[in-house]
Parts: structure tokens; C-alpha cells; sequence
């Protein structure tokens, strides 16, 4: 039985892709945002802070840790799950995997209550591992959904509607939280509930994906009487060997690193940034999250075509300008008005950073390797997610509480990742993907 395309496709799709398992892709965007922003930006990170903690001055610490341990654990993780999936053709189960240990680890969250420190630092460790996993095998679909020429646009999609869902997570808590201080509730009482709607849209939301995504990879060529984890070490040990045939991918993912570090920061502290350097209240710092998470969209949107048109360095290049731009207004912020200025050109390079930087590993990996390949792209942006919060945790402690030098000092890692970026040539980059020979068949 032949199976024609869709009428639904589009120049922008890969043969035999429709726009619903386009959608469905993205959709798993939509789901998983919500969990960042609601537990690591905007609610559960002030909650451990101040309740659980108890506002102690190591708390922030003990918060920036928790995170710390992990994202290590993702590093050594992730490149091994991605050689597995390529292996066996697996994508789409592992996924299912991380999203349920996701959902139900942020279910847990809300049994955590004043003082039960050691269960937040678990549970925190747990639903950002299977977190970070899940967002590093989404990612490698993407080369199997998009023509060549057009993984800016769709990765741009995606983006911008996982900024969406993230915003929606965050109304409908925001919300609740709203209607319980009206009626008198702590935090203690009322953070426990946003976990469970958080966890309860990341399960509901994610459904399409799992119905609608095929999993169109073979599984490959294993050697006899070899285990799991013995074949994806020996395939991730072959890639790194290759690194050479693969050097504009590693200059690339070396430029990811620095440049990525100063998001990781900015995401991680910027609530803390605007209550202690602007005096911003929780409301306002909500408020700012929410709007930024619309901007970020847009930005997600709109850099996915420019992508396209202008080509993927300029692109990239174009957004270290504007986070530059960000941290000098942010330093320099002396009113509200000014801050919001900087955090609006937050949310717009955030949205087309991210996605122009998860298209361009596409555009360099090889058909064969794209899982194992995106886990390198995951190994990057987790390493970023250590150095960059751990850097402006140091200035602060060192400057004793110098919240805009630490800012500024946080912001060189964009000037170093530009850098770097000069050193990449996109289409040496993807002459040698195209090099890699194709896959073979469990019987091939």
C-alpha cells in the first residue's frame, strides 16, 4: 500500500510530514515549558528559597545545587540514551519514559512542605533529570520533520509555542495562587497545588505527541552478544573519535557552551535579580515572567524564518548582540521602566537563541546519529546550565551582594560565545553531515 503525502504538507516539511505531526511535535514543546517555568523560574524557586529554607542564607545555595547535581547527571547521561535511541530506534519510548518520570516527580512536589528540605532536593534532582532528558530527544525529531533548508522555521515553531504553554502554566497557577491569597491561604498551602496543575498540563498536553509523532528511525547494525549500554559507549566513543570530520559542529556546540551560560543564568536568576537589585515585588516579578514569556514567543516565531532567510551564524550572532544590548541596560537600570526594557529584550533573543541554536546542531548531525548527537547538544546546554549560575553565585558571594557586577560579569560569556560563533563555517558543517553514510538495518 502506497502512503501519499498529506495534503496538509508544506515546502517547509520533510517528504511524507504533515503539519499535525508537526503540531504534535511542537505540542511536546507546549507541555514540558510549563514545568520550567512554573517550578525553576517563577514559583517553586522562591518557595524553596523561603519556606522550605526558611530563608536561611544558604538556601540559595542548596537551591543552586540541587540543580547543579542534576544537570551533571544529564551530562552523563544524555549522549549515552541518544546512541541508545539511535540503536534501537527508540526515540519515541524513551521519551514517553522521561516525560511520565517528569510528570510524577512534579506531582510529588506537592507533598513538600516547610522544612522537608532533603525531599525538595530529591524530587528537584528527579524531575529536572527526566526533564532534561526528554527536551534532549524531542530535539533530535526535528531533522526528520523539516527539509533541510527550513529547521529554523520549524524549530521557530516549536519554540514559540512551548513559550506559550509556558505562559499558560503559569496563568492558570498564577491564578489559583490569586484566588488563594484572597482567601487567606500561605504559600505553604498554595504552592502545592500549582505542582499538581503543572504536572497535570505537562500529562495532558503532551498526549498529541505521543499519538500523532512516528518514529521513523531503523534500528541499526549491533555487534553480537553486545549489552545496551556497551553499544551506545561504543557509538558515543566513535563520534567523539570523529570529532575532526565533525569540526564545526564541536566549535559550534564550544560557542552553545559560553553563549549558553549566560541564558542559563539569566533564566535561573533573573527573579532574583529584580527583587534584590530593582526591589521588584513577587507580583511584579510574575507579572515580568509572564510578559517575557510573550515576547519570548514572538521571538522564537519570527527568528525561525529570518533563520532561514539570512542564514544560521548571522542569526545566531544577531542575538548575542541583543543579549549584550540586555545586560549593559540591566546594569545600567536604574528605574523600573529600564528594567522592563531589558527584559523584554530578554524574552526576544531568549526565543530566538534557543531555537536558532537547537537548529543549527540539527543542520550539522548526521541522519544516522541525530539522537547521539543531540545529547552532546543536551551534554552542552547542561554544562552552560552549571557555569553560568555557578559564576554569578561566586560574584555575589565574593562582591558581597553586588547582584548588577555579577549580572555584568555573567553577560561576557555572550561576547566569548561570539567569539567563537566566527569560527563556524554552516556549509562545511553540513557537507560533512551529509559525509556520514546511512544507517543499516537491524538485517541489513
Amino acid at each position: 500500500m502506497n502512503h501519499q503525502p498529506s495534503s496538509s504538507a508544506s515546502p517547509h516539511l520533510a517528504v511524507g510530514v504533515n503539519r499535525r505531526e508537526v503540531w504534535a511535535w511542537a505540542m511536546f514543546d507546549f507541555a514540558n515549558s510549563g514545568y520550567t517555568t512554573v517550578v525553576i523560574t517563577a514559583i517553586f524557586n522562591a518557595y524553596f528559597v523561603a519556606v522550605v529554607a526558611n530563608n536561611e542564607e544558604w538556601g540559595t545555595l542548596a537551591w543552586t545545587m540541587a540543580l547543579a547535581v542534576s544537570y551533571a547527571m544529564i551530562m552523563v547521561t544524555g549522549p549515552l540514551l541518544g546512541a541508545y535511541a539511535d540503536a534501537h530506534a527508540a526515540k519515541k519510548r524513551l521519551l514517553l519514559l522521561t516525560t511520565a518520570g517528569c510528570v510524577v516527580f512534579t506531582a510529588m512536589l506537592s507533598l513538600v512542605g516547610p522544612g522537608d528540605l532533603w525531599l525538595a532536593v530529591a524530587l528537584i534532582i528527579l524531575t529536572n533529570f527526566f526533564f532534561g532528558s526528554g527536551e534532549n530527544l524531542i530535539a533530535a525529531f526535528l531533522p526528520e520533520l523539516a527539509a533541510g533548508e527550513a529547521l529554523g522555521t520549524i524549530s521557530g515553531w516549536g519554540w514559540s509555542l512551548g513559550y506559550i504553554g509556558g505562559l499558560v502554566s503559569l496563568g492558570c497557577s498564577l491564578a489559583y495562587v490569586t484566588w488563594a491569597q484572597g482567601q487567606e491561604l500561605q504559600a505553604a498551602q498554595f504552592v502545592p497545588v500549582t505542582m499538581l496543575i503543572t504536572a497535570a498540563l505537562f500529562a495532558v498536553s503532551s498526549i498529541p505527541t505521543f499519538v500523532y509523532l512516528k518514529e521513523r528511525a531503523l534500528p541499526q547494525a549491533r555487534g553480537a552478544g553486545r549489552g545496551a549500554a556497551h553499544e551506545a559507549l561504543s557509538r558515543l566513543v566513535q563520534t567523539l573519535s570523529h570529532v575532526r570530520h565533525y569540526r564545526d559542529l564541536g566549535t559550534f556546540l564550544a560557542c552553545l557552551v559560553f553563549y549558553q551560560a549566560g541564558i542559563q543564568a539569566v533564566i535561573t536568576l533573573a527573579a532574583i535579580y529584580a527583587q534584590q537589585a530593582m526591589g521588584f515585588s513577587t507580583g511584579d516579578t510574575m507579572l515580568l515572567v509572564l510578559v517575557v514569556n510573550v515576547t519570548a514567543a514572538g521571538g522564537a516565531f519570527a527568528f525561525g524564518s529570518v533563520q532561514d532567510r539570512i542564514g544560521h551564524v548571522p542569526t545566531v550572532a544577531l542575538t548575542l548582540v541583543g543579549w549584550m544590548a540586555m545586560v549593559l541596560i540591566a546594569w545600567k537600570a536604574d528605574d523600573s521602566a529600564m528594567f522592563w526594557l531589558a527584559a523584554n529584550i530578554a524574552g526576544l533573543c531568549l526565543g530566538a537563541s534557543q531555537s536558532a541554536g537547537r537548529a543549527l546542531v540539527g543542520y550539522f548531525s548526521p541522519g544516522a546519529r541525530r539522537a547521539e548527537f543531540f545529547g552532546l547538544w543536551g551534554l552542552a546546554v547542561k554544562l552552560s546550565s552549571i557555569l553560568g549560575p555557578v559564576t554569578y553565585g561566586l560574584v555575589t558571594w565574593i562582591s558581597r551582594g553586588d547582584h548588577r557586577l555579577a549580572m555584568l560579569i555573567t553577560g561576557a560569556y555572550f561576547l566569548v560565545g561570539l567569539i567563537i560563533l566566527a569560527g563556524v563555517d554552516v556549509r562545511r558543517g553540513r557537507r560533512a553531515a551529509l559525509a556520514e553514510p546511512p544507517a543499516s538495518g537491524m538485517g541489513g
